[in-house]
């Protein structure tokens, strides 16, 4: 069995990546042949397919007006993947390629020079292209299902990047590939939660829909159940991640606990910031590992929906209960009252009073954390994560017909 997995980027750029990279140890350290296949750039971790990965597009730096529209259209449709896909399947002839992230640079446009190939394909779905041009089911600011899987038009109407151009180049992209019926050439979706199996249920027959959280690597941590007394906040600093609202109720509870940040984005304040919270930027590897275990416990207040929140996942793996918003798959990963509290979105007293309760009480907070490190264990480990995924591939060699 030989694996070709692709994601348009090689380096660990966010949470699809991570799971990508997870995933790809586990295939080579279970001595199963892998082949890579994604985009160049000066960030790219090595790989000896290197040469046959596509040229880097970067679809936000201004351009002239032909480059633009030739940028728009590879967009849409790659050739250059699509030729140099098919020499690397002409070489290494795979038997499964797992698809991750491949829009706009890598285009579903592969997808059926796959299949031509003889080659199963799996996706894993990390976010709702399938039924949303824009990738983020968000209006602006605002959670949207509009389109569901069909009405693209919407996003033009819409206009729900800010950018006319921008929204009419995405709605375009998903009647393209619908014409073209691009994805019906996937055997399997993984979903990554059941809110996003439910959400792909709008695009693809649920049938070829398989749940398979995310996992994480528990016996690389260990967990804290003590802890320094301070709650932390990790992730995009973006109105969207719900920081504005944790911002206003942390500013109610200040004198009761302080509030670390970790993160960049848009709503990194600007110059020196002297008061609370305290704004650390950006953190990652045993630096930020620290980070998380002496807190007291981890706020994931997501105005947007999440999948499968790594960073819940994370948490839980250092025995820290997680207060998180009721909306999407955040539900599915905390067990309200028992691994960490649920609010409603964007209601900052309820957020203010969870944060209390758990400042107030380190019994409860130590209580939560064996919880959340139980339920981690059992439910998003990466060996029982890995296991599932080569169960799905023997289930795609076992398919004759889809």
């Amino acid at each position: 069995m030989k694996i070709l997995l692709i994601n348009k980027f090689f380096y660990l750029k966010g949470g699809a990546e991570t799971v990508f990279f997870q995933e790809r140890d586990f295939l080579k350290n279970n001595n199963i042949p892998v082949v890579d296949f994604s985009m160049q750039d000066d960030l790219n971790f090595i790989s000896p397919h290197s040469g046959s990965f596509v040229s880097y597009i970067g679809f936000r730096e201004p351009k002239g007006l032909l480059d633009n529209l030739w940028r728009g259209l590879s967009f849409i449709h790659s050739h250059e993947a699509v030729k140099k896909l098919d020499r690397l399947l002409e070489l290494e002839k795979p038997d499964i390629a797992h698809l991750h992230n491949v829009y706009h640079q890598l285009t579903p446009s592969i997808i059926p020079v796959l299949k031509q190939h003889g080659v199963k394909i799996v996706m894993t779905l990390h976010d709702y292209k399938l039924i949303c041009p824009a990738y983020s089911m968000l209006d602006h600011d605002r959670i949207c299902s509009d389109c569901a899987g069909k009405d693209f038009w919407k996003a033009m109407k819409n206009n729900c990047q800010g950018s006319l151009a921008h929204s009419v180049l995405m709605s375009l992209e998903s009647y393209w590939h619908r014409w073209r019926k691009s994805y019906d050439g996937v055997d399997l979706f993984i979903a990554p939660s059941q809110f996003m199996a439910n959400m792909a249920s709008m695009r693809v027959p649920e049938r070829k829909i398989r749940v398979v959280r995310n996992g994480v690597d528990t016996e690389s941590v260990n967990p804290s159940y003590d802890d320094e007394g301070y709650a932390l906040y990790f992730g995009r600093l973006s109105i969207e991640k719900g920081l504005q609202t944790l911002l206003k109720s942390h500013a109610m509870i200040k004198e009761k606990i302080p509030l670390k940040i970790v993160g960049t984005g848009p709503l990194m304040p600007k110059g020196k910031h002297d008061g609370q919270p305290e704004f650390l930027g950006y953190r990652t590897g045993k630096d930020l590992q620290g980070i998380i275990a002496r807190s007291s416990f981890v706020v994931v207040p997501s105005e947007c929906n999440e999948n499968c929140s790594m960073s819940v996942i994370e948490a839980m793996a250092h025995g820290k209960p997680v207060i998180g918003t009721r909306i999407a798959g955040i539900p599915e990963q905390i067990e309200d009252g028992q691994t960490g509290f649920l609010f409603n979105m964007g209601n900052a007293a309820e957020l203010s009073d969870k944060m209390t309760a758990l400042a107030l009480d380190k019994d409860m907070r130590m209580s939560m954390g064996r919880a959340s490190r139980t339920k981690v264990e059992r439910d998003y480990s990466f060996s029982e994560h890995g296991a599932k995924i080569l169960a799905l591939y023997q289930e795609l060699l076992r398919m004759q017909h889809f």
